[in-house]
């Protein structure tokens, strides 16, 4: 359990090779870029230490739509990865439109870093759009509430 049993949200930003996950603070008011994992074999040893070490209660999915609204090439594999994260975890996850929180993320970079390296840097990028979509979540939450 993390420090003091706060629990957080935690999303995902999935890709055929890296998922970028961001995680909120424990009042569920800001979302911040965590870390960027591999997507491989030790993918849900990574992700089984997240969500036990955070106490995650709950993950946002960005689910990629294209431009006209339908599902993308990726939409697929993102459904059963979404099934496969509720099975193994038995929390509620939730897919949330990521269209275009990439694009947001290197604007971000762009600005935020003259280091091109760091521009260049997909995991950034990941895990920056992992937070977009968090943020946006939680925005959406907070309104309701």
């Amino acid at each position: 359990m993390s420090e003091g049993n706060e629990t957080r949200i935690m999303a995902l930003d999935y890709g055929a090779k890296r998922i970028g996950v961001a995680l909120s603070d424990p009042l569920f008011t800001f979302a911040y870029p965590h870390i960027t994992i591999k997507n491989d074999s030790k993918i849900w040893s990574e992700l089984d230490k997240l969500v036990k070490d955070k106490s995650v209660t709950e993950i946002i999915l960005g689910y990629p739509f294209r431009e006209d609204g339908k599902p993308s090439s990726l939409s697929d594999k993102i459904s059963r990865f979404k099934a496969d994260l509720e099975k193994r975890y038995k929390i509620k996850v939730i897919l949330w439109d990521e269209r275009y929180t990439s694009s947001i993320a290197t604007e971000m970079m762009i600005l935020s870093t003259n280091k091109k390296s760091k521009r260049r840097d997909k995991g950034i990028i990941d895990r920056n759009a992992a937070a977009i979509v968090l943020q946006e979540y939680l925005n959406e939450r907070r309104l309701k509430d």
